[in-house]
């Protein structure tokens, strides 16, 4: 979400890693956080997620609507673990809007109607369009605002579409 919402954004060294112990029960700070020590990390280590910021990284260089501070507009869910919102390109004249939706949590499937606001997007209530998902090549066709989505944490925990209108 971090590299969707806003145009700039930072990744604690480690992140990409999934480092994640506490140093105790509740705490942010992390065990083996280089804040008290120099730290030699294995960035090729199996279970990280590099390969996940790099896509991301080369999105976000291709998006015009990923560098745009001003275009976020959240869009209704039927679940509360369910997150999805539009980053508008109004302003390159390609019209290339975003939808993003992620999966909050991290253990379980979710699934949900997403509402898109096909009208503010430029689309009539009922048309048949193409949402593409940035992350995986792969591509649906959507009509009206009323869409499904299934997320799986184990698989993905969320979509980057761009909407495509026929």
């Amino acid at each position: 979400m971090a590299a969707t919402l806003a145009p700039v954004y930072g990744i604690y060294s480690g992140y990409e890693l999934c480092e994640n112990v506490a140093v105790r029960p509740g705490s942010e700070e992390y065990l083996e956080s280089e804040k008290y020590q120099i730290r030699v990390r294995y960035f090729n280590a199996d279970g990280h997620i590099k390969r996940d910021v790099a896509k991301l990284n080369g999105i976000r260089g291709t998006e015009p609507a990923l560098s745009i501070l001003t275009n976020l507009e959240f869009v209704d869910t039927e679940s509360e673990d369910i997150f999805a919102y539009i980053k508008r390109d109004d302003i390159s004249g390609k019209k290339r809007h975003l939808l993003a939706v992620v999966n909050l949590n991290p253990r379980e499937v979710r699934e949900t109607i997403v509402h898109v606001p096909v009208q503010s997007l430029g689309l009539k209530s009922e048309a048949e369009y193409r949402v593409k998902d940035l992350l995986t090549g792969t591509s649906y066709t959507w009509r009206g605002k009323d869409n499904y989505v299934r997320l799986d944490p184990k698989e993905k925990v969320g979509h980057l579409f761009r909407i495509e209108a026929f």
